[in-house]
């Protein structure tokens, strides 16, 4: 049987949040404005449709700022993530990466952890690297989006092992379309989240047995 781990980027393959990182390039002001922003939504306070266009209205990233996001994601890996991936590659998992954030950015880090697909908002820029807007019709850019993403992927009804990791309250959201989800405290541990999740871990070097405890493989 096939088996997909899904993935959150943010406070969880990393240890930053890549959009509270850009804002913090703009300034203290606009960065506690979008780190509170954040915050509210991945704690399940306000939609993320509703804070999503406001935050990079306030930010306003270049592309030569997404770069630099995308080299700090790197630098910044949470502990233990390649071993784990290298472990559950071994089990026969294939990592896939849904996000809530920029693929632009995101993309460095996946290609340093060998991870092909992602899903994630793509920005728009001018010939000069401005920003100019977002992809509005990328699902992870409204709460509901990651489990439509999941869904999508497995329309076919191929039996087919899923597990979701992740710290936000978008991340929980896809429970009831993967087999495991498992809450990640390692970087911002969401009371939410670690009530609601079937697991829940600190550290990515107990993902494996994690898995295994609670799928029984």
């Amino acid at each position: 049987m096939k088996k997909t781990i899904y993935l959150d980027c943010d406070s969880t393959l990393c240890a930053i949040e890549g959009v509270d990182e850009l804002a913090a390039l703009r300034g203290n002001e606009i960065e506690e404005k979008v780190i509170d922003l954040t915050n509210q939504a991945m704690d399940g306070s306000i939609p993320i449709d509703e804070i999503f266009a406001r935050r990079l209205d306030l930010i306003q990233p270049s592309l030569s700022m997404c770069q630099a996001i995308g080299e700090m994601y790197i630098e910044r890996l949470s502990p233990g993530v390649e071993k784990a991936l290298d472990t559950l590659r071994a089990d026969g998992w294939t990592p896939v990466i849904i996000s809530g954030g920029f693929t632009q950015v995101i993309e460095p880090v996946a290609n340093k952890l060998q991870i092909a697909d992602i899903h994630a908002v793509s920005l728009k820029f001018n010939s000069q690297g401005d920003y100019l807007d977002f992809d509005r019709q990328a699902p992870t850019a409204r709460n509901g989006g990651k489990p439509d993403i999941i869904k999508d992927l497995h329309s076919d009804g191929t039996p087919h092992l899923k597990v979701m990791v992740g710290d936000g309250i978008s991340d929980w959201e896809t429970s009831p379309v993967v087999d495991l989800f498992i809450g990640y405290g390692g970087v911002v541990s969401r009371p939410l989240v670690k009530e609601r999740a079937q697991a829940f871990i600190s550290s990515f070097d107990s993902l494996s047995d994690t898995i295994e405890s609670y799928l029984s493989l």
